[in-house]
């Protein structure tokens, strides 16, 4: 079972009992979150279901945590001119566990 759903833009194809990394959603460790923008929905390997925009079911999942992604650095320079910025970006995820599926 599996299901392609659009979380803040994205989309993510999940399944049950999976952990994946989304960008930052508000709430704390262990709060509940839902998700009803499903695209695609698959009870088994020969059954599709899509929607048009979105289907009825929707994605049940927990916040494990709020992590940060490797820090990359943004450098920008004119030459002959003393200009040069160098600054440094942390992007924000939420690890999130896929609970059900309905």
């Amino acid at each position: 079972m599996f299901a392609i759903v659009d979380i803040k833009g994205s989309q993510y194809k999940v399944e049950e009992k999976q952990t994946i990394f989304i960008p930052k959603v508000s709430g704390e460790k262990g709060t509940k979150v839902e998700f009803d923008k499903v695209l695609i929905f698959s009870s088994d390997a020969k059954s599709i279901e899509v929607g048009t925009p979105v289907l009825k079911h929707k994605v049940e999942a927990t916040i494990l945590d709020h992590v940060k992604d490797e820090k990359i650095i943004v450098f920008k320079k004119k030459r002959r001119k003393g200009y040069k910025i160098r600054k440094g970006h942390k992007q924000q995820f939420t690890q999130i566990q896929i609970d059900k599926i309905n």
